[in-house]
């Protein structure tokens, strides 16, 4: 039983990281959208994305969060009992996306922020300041990756 804990606190932690990171992320750059759009509101196309794009470290831990509860058989089926290693090795397979979710979430929600900035002053440099924001999520994506493999290498 503290197994399954052990490996649903894992999966927890995933959704939560990335969730509270895309969170804080969305908030900072939604702000300075919005900022830019009382005055400049024909700018909402260019600014779409850079206000959407911290949001994808809450669905990387969403998907980590699935594929715990999917590997336990909690969807349907009998449901598997990992014991206290097992549930434990779950619980730190998931750290890379909760962290670099969390992590990354907050600073790509700045980098878009300063996105912002820029499209304000020139609008056609909105395709740049979204490569930037980009480039934060690399980490985001490489955190997600080292979680899936970790947990396809555990066997209940």
């Amino acid at each position: 039983m503290l197994g399954t804990a052990l490996a649903i606190l894992g999966s927890a932690l995933a959704v939560f990281g990335g969730g509270i990171g895309s969170s804080i992320g969305v908030g900072i750059a939604g702000q300075a959208c919005a900022g830019l759009l009382s005055e400049q509101p024909e700018k909402f196309g260019n600014l779409l994305l850079l206000a959407a794009i911290p949001g994808t470290q809450g669905i990387y831990g969403f998907l980590a969060g699935f594929l715990v509860i999917s590997k336990l058989g909690l969807l349907g089926g009998s449901p598997l009992t990992p014991d206290i290693f097992q549930g434990l090795q779950i619980l730190f397979a998931c750290l890379p996306v909760a962290i670099s979710g969390l992590i990354s979430g907050i600073h790509q929600g700045k980098v878009s922020a300063a996105g912002v900035s820029m499209v304000a002053k020139r609008a056609e440099e909105a395709g740049r300041a979204l490569i930037l924001a980009v480039l934060v999520e690399t980490y985001a994506i490489l955190g997600l990756l080292a979680t899936i493999l970790l947990l396809n290498g555990i066997k209940i």
